[in-house]
């Protein structure tokens, strides 16, 4: 069965339709039906606990967790992806206790008004917001990200709802029970990996934000900064000569907390070229460039490997709150 385009994807959500995402087969190889929050009705919540039969989730962004002012339902977040559940929620104030499909679209569409304010919610509730990553799929391949990044993109609010799809045997749903299932109900079906290719294919995902002369212990450079517009942090470049001259020498460089930041030797043949390498190399061709990428290694990859290091094999990682 060939797989929907994520512009006809985008089509289905804009219109309030339901469709199936799946992710990939090495993480949770699941499917979820997802519809953006605002277009749900208590049909399509009853449909979603019938005959997907997973847990109804409302994923959200972390603005709208702080306007609404619903906390994370644990500091400490040990489960497998790191999926971000706050604390459950209700609306059923204005339509009387309960969890039927009507009770559950009600609380939704409280929740995800623009001018939604704290009161208009209680806590707990039948309803469980996820608190979506800032960058979207492009932070996290998740469900969680999907959602809210597909109702941002068909020009709803960015809030959805999700459910796995389960089988009748109680098992998880994996591809060739989603395609029947999509064919059976006539649903839209589709990946997360398509939808991080669309966005990093047509979403600007950087900008620059400044460019200063700078005095180096290899000369002067000079410094452009860029913003990554995914996760806000500031990446760096410098460069020496005409950046227009062929056969620039170009050097990307992660940088190694280890190595680039502490000036350790590492072991094993592994030290490779490091900032001050680069640098000096530039510097002593006279031109090109070394653009510094940062941020890519979390504190548990840091504590390993310094722990690997000093000839440990354990290692106590950082606090992550």
């Amino acid at each position: 069965m060939p797989l929907d385009s994520v512009p006809d994807i985008l089509d289905d959500i804009r219109e309030g339709k339901m469709v199936i995402l799946m992710d990939d087969e090495d993480r949770e190889n699941e499917g979820d039906l997802v519809i953006a929050a605002e277009k749900v009705t208590p049909e399509i919540i009853n449909f979603f606990a019938t005959e997907a039969c997973g847990l109804i989730c409302m994923p959200i962004t972390a603005e709208r967790a702080r306007q609404l002012r619903i906390p994370l339902m644990v500091r400490d977040n040990r489960s497998q992806h790191e999926t971000n559940f706050t604390v459950s929620i209700d609306a059923t104030h204005a339509v009387g206790p309960g969890v039927s499909a009507k009770q559950r679209a009600h609380t939704i569409l409280e929740a995800v008004k623009s001018d939604a304010k704290p009161s208009d919610i209680s806590q707990p509730g039948h309803i469980f917001p996820l608190v979506a990553k800032p960058g979207g799929v492009l932070q996290r391949a998740g469900h969680t990200e999907a959602g809210v990044d597909l109702a941002r993109m068909a020009g709803c609010e960015p809030a959805a709802v999700i459910v796995e799809i389960m089988n009748e045997d109680g098992t998880m749903a994996r591809r060739p029970e989603l395609e029947v299932f999509a064919e059976k109900h006539n649903l839209r079906i589709g990946t997360i990996a398509d939808l991080i290719e669309y966005r990093a294919l047509h979403e600007q995902s950087v900008r620059c934000t400044g460019e200063f002369p700078i005095d180096t212990r290899w000369g002067q450079f000079t410094l452009t900064t860029f913003e990554d517009l995914v996760d806000g942090q500031i990446q760096y470049a410098l460069h020496k000569g005409d950046l227009t001259e062929p056969d620039l020498p170009v050097r990307i460089q992660p940088i190694n907390t280890l190595r680039d930041v502490l000036g350790t030797k590492l072991p094993n043949g592994s030290q490779g070229w490091s900032y001050e390498s680069a640098m000096a190399y530039i510097a002593e061709q006279g031109r090109g460039l070394v653009v510094m990428l940062g941020g890519w290694e979390s504190p548990d990859v840091i504590m390993r490997n310094i722990a690997q290091l000093a000839g440990t094999t354990e290692v106590e990682a950082p606090p992550q709150n």
